[in-house]
């Protein structure tokens, strides 16, 4: 229950100017057998006084473990300058526990249920956190961020308490330390031969009225082909997965990437399934429009990405899911090489029912847990204070991203230039280093979150064009809190995958044309069957609960 005899959580998050040692008592219990009034013993190596924006350096040399999801397009070397200068500027040496990409989160579940996971734990997407909260193996992380000023300073500056309650579990506390972006972030939309276009008199499409007029066009003009040929259906849970997202914008429902059973209703004040809202069944009738004209390939929903672009390559397609990297350095860099003439632009995400709207939840990413174990160290207030300047920093989220200016990079006029010989995901295709694979930079573990000036700082022109188009429009109102009670997250963990598994079968049976539209109310009806009614009941119910003991 609420306790007003003390500062609530969010008044405690707008306190923070610093944190000194005379700070660390009497800050309330961590709930987890360790009491934050004993930090006065896990001092060792911390700063006296650490502020917002000053730089973090140990007392004394430290080392700490960290999991590193170990990406196959730049992999981890002991050798990278990132380590060498992160331990000169800080004094901490990393020790990292390199795991393959592919092998991460199982391999973190069999530490972490072994009792050997390492101090830190980044790369953790929410709900993989949730997993881990009942055992005591990770620690309520937000009983302790009043060590990290950094932290605290983003989440007030940019307003993300809303954001934040969204990740809290039953006992109010949350337990990732999610990245922190200032702004949301789009990555995918729909990317068209210009050229093509420009033959038929036709200019990009800006709603998804005009995507289907555009491809009716082209499908006059190439009766034999489809126009849209579509990739990301192949090791991900949905197939279609970025354009199911991105055309979910467009009519207010998180689906594909963005997919979950449940969705909250402003209208209507409460948690709804969203399989079975009418948004949801808008976006499979387009689809379903596309496929039954021939406008769209209904090999897109199986095919690999390599058999997607080849298609487009081959122009045998003229339209594709994209994201800036892909746009640039696949797509426009091979059809140029190999159609003559041939152009390719990523288009601002199409206009729908639901208005210019930018799905909610994204200012929050990926984080960092941290282990239980960690606060038995006698260095864990020297930890807090590290992971708070590395992540949460402007400094060490520049560094993280960038590197060693003078060495990787040269800033001038809030510009970063990449020093002559270095390319960074394509930029100089002749150049004879890498910032990620020779110098340990703008790796993922480390490099997420931050102000739109850093994050907006790698752009290439054309996601520069994107982002600005999309930073117009307006963001979706955050779900309430809605924590689970552990046996109610069993529970409600029963129902999920069926009836997740039971929307993505359908949605393909109608989109291909293997289950006829008609059939809606018979789908809903199935979805009832499999508990739909008793899982949103469960949110509905957990949503009153914390709104009546958190306030």
């Amino acid at each position: 229950m609420k306790n007003t005899g003390q500062l609530s959580r969010r008044q405690m998050l707008s306190a923070a100017g610093f944190v000194g040692l005379a700070a660390l008592t009497g800050c309330g219990s961590g709930g987890d057998g360790g009491d934050t009034k004993d930090l006065s013993k896990k001092q060792n190596g911390a700063m006296k006084e650490y502020r917002v924006g000053q730089q973090f350096k140990a007392s004394k040399p430290i080392s700490f473990s960290i999991l590193h999801n170990n990406n196959p397009v730049y992999p981890m070397k002991e050798n990278w300058i990132f380590w060498k200068e992160l331990t000169q500027r800080t004094g901490i040496t990393l020790k990292p526990i390199a795991v393959p990409l592919s092998d991460y989160e199982k391999k973190r579940s069999v530490l972490i249920g072994a009792g050997d996971a390492p101090f830190l734990i980044p790369k953790t997407y929410h709900p993989s956190e949730v997993a881990f909260v009942s055992s005591g193996a990770i620690l309520p992380v937000s009983e302790y961020v009043h060590l990290m000023p950094n932290f605290q300073d983003k989440v007030r500056k940019w307003k993300l308490e809303p954001e934040l309650d969204s990740i809290r579990q039953s006992d109010g506390k949350y337990y990732l330390l999610p990245g922190l972006h200032e702004k949301v972030k789009s990555g995918y939309s729909l990317s068209l031969r210009t050229d093509v276009l420009g033959k038929l008199g036709l200019n990009l499409p800006t709603t998804w009225d005009e995507v289907y007029d555009v491809f009716k066009a082209i499908k006059a003009e190439h009766p034999d082909l489809y126009p849209f040929s579509d990739r990301w259906s192949t090791n991900t849970p949905f197939p279609a997965a970025a354009l199911l997202s991105y055309l979910g914008q467009a009519h207010g429902v998180k689906a594909g990437w963005t997919y979950d059973n449940i969705s909250f209703d402003t209208k209507a004040g409460e948690f709804v399934f969203t399989g079975a809202t009418d948004g949801y069944r808008q976006v499979v009738e387009y689809l379903r429009k596309l496929v039954a004209e021939r406008l769209m390939d209904p090999e897109s929903f199986t095919q690999t990405d390599d058999e997607a672009v080849q298609k487009l390559l081959g122009q045998k397609s003229f339209a594709i899911s994209a994201n800036p990297q892909e746009l640039v350095q696949n797509y426009r860099y091979n059809l140029e090489k190999q159609v003559k003439g041939a152009k390719i632009e990523m288009v601002p995400v199409p206009l729908g029912p639901a208005g210019p709207v930018v799905m909610g939840g994204a200012r929050l990413e990926n984080g960092v847990m941290i282990s239980t174990k960690a606060l038995k160290s006698d260095t864990f207030v020297a930890m807090m204070q590290f992971v708070d300047w590395l992540w949460y920093s402007d400094e060490g989220q520049r560094f993280a991203k960038w590197g060693v200016q003078g060495t990787t990079y040269t800033y001038s006029g809030s510009q970063y230039k990449l020093e002559p010989g270095i390319s960074l995901m394509g930029s100089d295709p002749d150049a004879p280093k890498d910032l990620q694979k020779d110098y340990g930079f703008f790796n993922g573990v480390f490099t997420y979150g931050g102000s739109w000036a850093l994050v907006s700082s790698s752009f290439s022109p054309d996601e520069k064009r994107f982002q600005d188009a999309m930073a117009q429009r307006k963001q979706l109102p955050i779900d309430p809190a809605h924590p689970l009670q552990s046996v109610e997250q069993e529970q409600a963990s029963l129902w999920d995958t069926p009836l997740r598994d039971h929307v993505t079968q359908n949605m393909l049976k109608f989109v291909l044309g293997k289950r006829p539209l008609s059939e809606w109310g018979d789908y809903v009806t199935e979805l009832k069957a499999k508990n739909m009614d008793r899982l949103v009941g469960l949110h509905n119910k957990a949503r009153e609960r914390f709104k009546k003991e958190n306030g």
